[in-house]
């Protein structure tokens, strides 16, 4: 590679782009960012959407951001801006913001769409490396990608700029839905496939509920008790009294009754042998969390109830097996 840099000097290249970035974030381009955050936090209580553009490498950055943005909260698409002015500018809505991508500033298939934003009254965010240039100097919001040095020796493939773009597009996204309190839940209603999904999974997906849930009231005696766990094969039952949870018997609890009492154990009622401060969890918590619990308290099962302590489900240590929550 003679007259050319190394790939760890490339590497290090991009890394001291995303650094001067990073001091940028800190210091000078701060009051712009948050502006640009509160405009798409913005755009999105209104029901709008957020249109990302930008051509060439810039539009396969361009790309990512709209997917990184849709993925965390905020509804977003792309659109080829060379496609924009044949017919695709019909994507874009009133109350729309506009987030265009370009090293340059001035990259013609972008600068054409300028007149109709404008006088849609779209708000227009740009990432730029040069604030002075024709984009920058028409967008509500011009955020500085400037870099050092390209990564490519020659100094003109967009490589550390594209860099710098990226990760400026995953900052505003990431900003954005921890202002609207985005949470873990809502990440999952959105990834419901593959491995990610199966470790986003709910416990409402998981849990047992309806005909399926072991339950009894506080006056069942044990006879009927243990039937409804045989017949439940969850090892446990939930306690009831005016239908709300207020204990637990476990095979656990019903051996430790015959062996304390023997056959006399039976006479009781479910509510003389309950276990009364059970383990519960809520139908919308992550599935890992009630995994943690079970391995924390170290029980098999967790009793799904709502906020009043009406029974909903009941969850088992053995609907969590396989399902990759670790």
């Amino acid at each position: 590679m003679s007259g050319l840099h190394t790939p760890s000097q490339l590497v290090r290249i991009e890394a001291e782009a995303l650094l001067a970035l990073a001091d940028r974030l800190d210091g000078p381009m701060a009051a712009d960012f948050d502006r640009a955050v509160t405009r798409v936090l913005e755009c999105g209580q209104a029901r709008g959407r957020v249109v990302v553009t930008g051509m060439g490498k810039s539009g396969i950055v361009a790309q990512k951001v709209a997917a990184t943005l849709s993925s965390t909260g905020s509804p977003a698409l792309f659109m080829h801006p060379a496609e924009a002015v044949h017919g695709d500018l019909g994507m874009i809505a009133e109350g729309d913001v506009v987030i265009a991508l370009s090293a340059s500033g001035e990259t013609e298939e972008i600068l054409r769409l300028l007149a109709t934003l404008q006088r849609m009254g779209n708000i227009l965010i740009s990432f730029v490396c040069d604030t002075q240039s024709t984009l920058a100097r028409s967008s509500d919001v011009a955020l500085d990608c400037s870099v050092p040095a390209e990564a490519c020796g020659l100094g003109l493939a967009p490589t550390a700029s594209t860099t710098a773009m990226l990760a400026l597009g995953d900052a505003l996204a990431i900003a954005v839905s921890l202002r609207k309190g985005f949470r873990a839940e809502d990440f999952a209603a959105l990834h419901p496939g593959g491995k990610l999904g199966k470790r986003l999974a709910t416990v409402r997906q998981l849990m047992h509920a309806g005909d399926a849930i072991p339950r009894v009231d506080a006056a069942t005696p044990m006879t009927a008790v243990i039937y409804e766990m045989s017949r439940k094969k969850l090892g446990m039952t939930a306690v009831e009294k005016t239908g709300k949870l207020v204990g637990i018997i476990s095979d656990g609890d019903l051996r430790r009754l015959l062996e304390r009492d023997g056959p006399d154990g039976l006479r009781k009622s479910a509510g003389e042998v309950m276990n009364p401060a059970p383990q519960t969890i809520a139908a919308p918590e992550l599935a890992a969390r009630a995994l943690h619990t079970m391995e924390e308290k170290k029980i098999t099962s967790l009793i799904v109830v709502s906020a009043d302590r009406a029974i909903e489900g009941v969850i088992h240590l053995h609907d969590l097996w396989g399902m990759e929550l670790i």
